[in-house]
């Protein structure tokens, strides 16, 4: 049978998404856990490949096994063999034509920055920080320039493996909630590294190194060196995947992570 599963994890425990020979990927520390329960090696397939430090809310997996579990077994049997740093959220039984990086449709990470003058050690590793003043306002309309499907060679990193530069970004937005600015992208897929550098150029226009205007510009010139310096990968959040309704995979429990009950003086919450 073939089983999909939602999981959470903060990245900074880990190599990324990736098997590694040390054994400090993501994936790594998942199939420990279930061939734990399996009895047997349980290869998997994500969503999406998350880069070192990126943290993930939803994380879509499959993985084919014989092995007759409940679905039970797959979430606390499997958590209870997995490091503090990640957690099976849920299991679901799914057709054998899912595939969870293929089926998708859509995916949606958030990108958040704390911007205060002094440095939070509870966002330490789980935000990008800006000391100076950020318009976000401004940061907002740059990205309103970029949506729509573009060809992105500006924001696509040198090692990207894509067969084609062009993404259709469906969404991206800019929100400010008190010392917390979000970056929200939703697109069918990205270029590696494709968020990290829209945020670095929204945050030189949020610095008023450039206009709005500039944004564009950047993505016209199909040009790496054109755009800001790649952000940390500290802020940023696979917040949700999605897929056919007819899979009936259940929606992400939250799409904002915990550590932000730190700041009870937003409202963090509710969606804008």
């Amino acid at each position: 049978m073939r089983i999909a599963l939602g999981l959470e994890y903060d990245g900074a425990a880990f190599t990324g998404w990736q098997t590694q020979p040390d054994g400090r990927g993501v994936q790594d520390a998942l199939e420990r856990g279930l061939a734990a329960v399996a009895s047997k090696p349980t290869p998997t397939i994500c969503a999406g490949r998350t880069d070192t430090g990126v943290h993930a809310l939803d994380q879509v997996v499959h993985f084919d096994t014989d092995a007759v579990r409940p679905l039970g077994a797959w979430v606390r049997g499997v958590n209870r063999f997995l490091p503090h740093s990640m957690a099976v959220r849920w299991a679901r039984e799914v057709p054998d034509v899912f595939h969870a990086r293929f089926s998708a449709v859509r995916r949606t990470y958030d990108y958040w920055i704390l911007n205060d003058p002094v440095r939070s050690p509870l966002a330490h590793a789980r935000a990008g920080w800006v000391f100076r003043p950020l318009d976000a306002s401004a940061m907002h309309e740059a990205a309103e320039r970029l949506v729509g499907r573009h060809d992105f060679t500006s924001f696509r990193s040198a090692e990207c493996q894509a067969a084609s530069p062009v993404r259709d970004l469906q969404n991206l937005s800019v929100t400010r909630r008190g010392r917390l600015i979000r970056v929200r992208a939703s697109a069918n897929a990205f270029l590696h590294h494709m968020i990290r550098n829209i945020v670095g150029t929204l945050v030189y226009v949020g610095l008023g190194r450039h206009d709005p205007a500039w944004a564009a510009e950047v993505l016209e010139a199909r040009d790496r060196s054109r755009a800001a310096p790649t952000f940390s990968p500290a802020g940023l959040y696979l917040v949700r995947v999605e897929y056919d309704p007819s899979f009936q995979l259940p929606a992400p429990s939250a799409t904002v992570p915990v550590w932000l009950d730190a700041y009870p003086d937003q409202d963090l919450r509710t969606d804008p």
